[in-house]
């Protein structure tokens, strides 16, 4: 196939690179970041111009950068709300047979992410004609792009919709958690820095199996939306544990109540997802490969 693939130098953009040219795709990555793979350029200037008939197209280019982009830069994470946007216009536009949409857990009610029992979210939790309060302006991005999907599918483009709970791998920028662990444990930092409390609870899963994911229901035709996960909570305290266990020491865990936190509880129920895809990686498996990375 002939495949448009945006953000192909980002986290998940270069692994689903990698794997498309390993199945034979012809791929155009497009990313501000140019690479060997991917050629530099703004992803809204493309969906402005590019007027080619693509067999597939997939859209990774998002601003995130962690926690603190998300509660700290608002409106600078808001500018995904355009991405998507003119990404449904070119899709309309070039008439695309079939698309990829990534949208997020954190397209979620909050409300159902608070403390206490953990409630595992399903897909049908987001009612796109009556949505309640989703995480921060990111979330709201991708609730909105959820929403446009169906006016998108009914100009002729078939949608993929997936929503990733914690991505994760070993080249992940040291934004993120997992990433910003597995360095302290290499560093053997004492003490230990966990953000929060360490009670509130994460749904990981690797990098390689988002993108084994999305290109099963790519094969299998599934529209979705579909959660990324294993449905397995896992706390902080548990990941640092982990990650610090497998390091070979035993640190004091100091809590940074301070910084940035986000929802207590964010699990999925994988139900769909299993229904054409088993995740390989375990979260242990994941970590034994970032530190001997």
């Amino acid at each position: 196939m002939r495949v448009l693939l945006t953000g192909a130098s980002g986290f998940v953009g270069r692994h689903l690179h990698r794997a498309l040219l390993d199945r034979g795709d012809i791929v155009l990555g497009v990313d501000l970041n140019a690479t060997l793979l991917a050629r530099s350029g703004d992803t809204l200037d493309f969906f402005r111009t590019d007027d080619r008939r693509w067999d597939l197209a997939i859209h990774a280019a998002a601003i995130v950068g962690g926690r603190a982009s998300i509660d700290g830069s608002p409106l600078g994470v808001a500018t995904n709300l355009a991405l998507d946007t003119w990404y449904f216009r070119w899709l309309i536009r070039n008439q695309i047979p079939r698309a990829v949409y990534y949208s997020s857990s954190a397209a979620y009610p909050v409300a159902l992410q608070q403390p206490g029992d953990i409630h595992r979210l399903i897909e049908t939790d987001i009612d796109l004609a009556n949505p309640r309060t989703p995480d921060a302006t990111y979330g709201l991005a991708k609730l909105t792009g959820e929403q446009l999907v169906p006016i998108v599918e009914a100009h002729g483009t078939r949608m993929h919709v997936l929503r990733p709970f914690s991505g994760y791998g070993s080249d992940q920028d040291e934004a993120y958690p997992f990433p910003a662990f597995i360095q302290r444990a290499l560093c053997r930092q004492d003490p230990f820095e966990v953000w929060g409390a360490g009670d509130s609870t994460r749904d990981w899963i690797h990098v390689t199996d988002i993108v084994g994911a999305t290109l099963a229901a790519i094969d299998q035709d599934v529209p979705g939306p579909v959660n990324l996960g294993w449905g397995r909570p896992t706390s902080f305290d548990e990941l640092a544990g982990f990650v610090t266990q497998a390091a070979g020491y035993s640190p004091v865990i100091k809590y940074r109540v301070d910084a940035p936190q986000g929802v207590h509880h964010r699990v999925c129920d994988p139900k769909r997802m299993l229904a054409f895809y088993d995740p390989k990686i375990t979260l242990e498996e994941g970590i034994r490969q970032a530190l001997t990375a």
